[in-house]
């Protein structure tokens, strides 16, 4: 069996009878019922997902999975594909804004360069280089399907690997200079939506650029003729390998019982179609903000998840993800430290959970 058929069948649903001990909980604490909103939800299926009703985020983690992308060649950045690598040592100097985030939080950066065409990697990133970019996407498949297969199960190894670390939350990051063009592709071809309904400016196009931008994004769709049917054929044709390493992150975490948590659109294609190949897998996402390019709020309503913070961000890394950290800190803060009705010998105002 390959891994990630093996994967995919370790995906179960959350725990329900930690579900409903968290909830009474919840129900006990001096505050009106639900009047917590979010962070109450948070709370619940944080319960569910690590199997216990005190789950814990001791450990958390900003996964950031690096690619460069051959359709740059047809003008899609306002940036140039050195970049890739420039920010990759970037991230090993401590300098990015997903370091600044992720010390302010506590929380871990992991960097994987799985199809950037920097060379040597830089010391600090893990290396599992599928290959050096993709091909260009707007003159045939970006990947062959084995190239796919090999990135997806760099993102499930990553995860099992950080999970097997005590991690209890991962934040998923990216950075591959022209990675909206293939995610606006995959959330077109996923969704059925136009791909000018779809499409953004990216790291800032001007007009027309962004229309050069949809254009070459059409191209790509017709002459690839991704099968919305097949998600591996969607991310291979019209997808990217830090995509497809993302989508092994998302699958080889729930495996595993590990929470995961969104950024943009990107690491929102990324998500769609983990779960297109699992639908299991929505369980343990979360959705942390909603970022201002137009594809984002498609895919958040695909996958039916509700974003924590609306803050007009679009710079990928993880950034959005990791805001979301201390609002699960606080939500499990609450739980663990709030007094209860019976505290102040006031009743109850829920009754006891079924067995």
């Amino acid at each position: 069996m390959d891994i990630l058929q093996q994967t995919i069948e370790q995906i179960t649903q959350p725990d329900q009878i930690s579900m409903r001990a968290m909830q009474h909980r919840l129900n006990q604490l001096t505050k009106p019922l639900g009047s917590l909103g979010e962070l109450e939800h948070m709370a619940v299926r944080l319960a569910g997902i690590q199997g216990k009703p005190d789950p814990k985020l001791e450990r958390k983690a900003v996964v950031v999975m690096c690619g460069d992308h051959g359709v740059t060649e047809e003008g899609v950045s306002a940036y140039p594909s050195a970049v890739t690598g420039l920010m990759m040592g970037n991230f090993v100097r401590g300098g990015a804004a997903i370091n600044v985030l992720s010390r302010q939080f506590g929380a871990e950066v992991c960097v994987v360069d799985v199809g950037s065409r920097l060379d040597p990697t830089p010391e600090g990133i893990v290396n599992r280089k599928v290959r050096g970019g993709t091909n260009n996407m707007a003159k045939g498949p970006a990947m062959s399907g084995a190239e796919t297969l090999e990135a997806i199960q760099t993102g499930i190894k990553t995860a099992h690997e950080l999970a097997d670390q005590g991690i209890a939350v991962m934040a998923l990051g990216e950075m591959g200079i022209g990675n909206t063009t293939p995610s606006s592709a995959m959330s077109a071809v996923f969704t059925g939506r136009s791909v000018s309904e779809l499409t953004g400016t990216g790291t800032g196009l001007e007009q027309a650029a962004l229309n050069a931008k949809i254009a070459v994004i059409e191209k790509a769709i017709r002459i690839n003729k991704p099968d919305p049917a097949d998600p591996l054929d969607v991310i291979a044709k019209v997808g990217g390998l830090e995509i497809a390493a993302l989508v092994g992150v998302i699958l080889g975490a729930a495996a595993r019982k590990v929470a995961v948590v969104i950024d943009g659109v990107i690491t929102g294609a990324a998500a769609l179609a983990a779960f297109r190949l699992e639908p299991r897998c929505k369980a343990y996402m979360f959705a942390s903000h909603l970022s201002v390019e137009p594809a984002h709020r498609i895919l958040l309503e695909e996958l039916g998840l509700r974003p924590l913070l609306h803050l007009g961000m679009r710079l990928g890394e993880g950034t959005g993800a990791a805001l979301a950290f201390p609002l699960m800190e606080a939500a499990l803060k609450l739980t663990d430290e709030m007094a209860t009705f019976a505290d102040l010998g006031l009743p109850s105002p829920a009754p006891e959970p079924e067995a």
